[in-house]
């Protein structure tokens, strides 16, 4: 097989890493999400270069994700706001982070546990929207084919 018959797979998964998949894309977000919007704080809070963080601020904004909102005319300075769109991405960061929880003991850990506005501890997961039972891959199909995931080690 040659290199030119070698195409990747054509995803909305792969597009969407385009745009957030980014280890600093995937930080900022998360700061904008705790409240933090100002690119001194970002930096801060991220730990990411200078140049790093305006090419990805950049690119999260021009992507739709976030929204620049000038605060000081002199000098020019912005805010970054979520859109509609970078708002959706927050299950996929909470779900990332409990991942991250329970699959890499050994990292940092966040003080303080999410809390759902009924009061209780968040524990996210994903569910079928037609059943209501949670989504666990193994249960999945793709064109009528089975997904490969393996059931879970005993």
């Amino acid at each position: 097989m040659s290199k030119q018959d070698v195409a990747p797979r054509v995803c909305s998964l792969a597009s969407a890493l385009d745009v957030v998949g980014e280890k600093w894309s995937l930080l900022i977000l998360r700061e904008v999400f705790y409240g933090v919007r100002r690119f001194e704080g970002i930096a801060h809070n991220t730990g990411a270069p200078r140049d790093v963080l305006t090419a990805r601020l950049r690119k999260l904004s021009d992507s739709g994700v976030l929204r620049r909102v000038l605060y000081s005319e002199r000098p020019q300075r912005s805010e970054y706001h979520l859109t509609e769109a970078g708002a959706e991405l927050a299950p996929t960061l909470l779900s990332l982070l409990q991942w991250g929880q329970r699959w890499v003991p050994a990292g940092p850990r966040a003080g303080g546990a999410f809390v759902h506005d009924c009061g209780q501890r968040l524990h996210t997961f994903l569910a079928c929207q037609a059943c209501g039972r949670p989504v666990t891959g193994g249960d999945l199909s793709l064109g009528g084919e089975p997904l490969a995931v393996a059931p879970p080690e005993e």
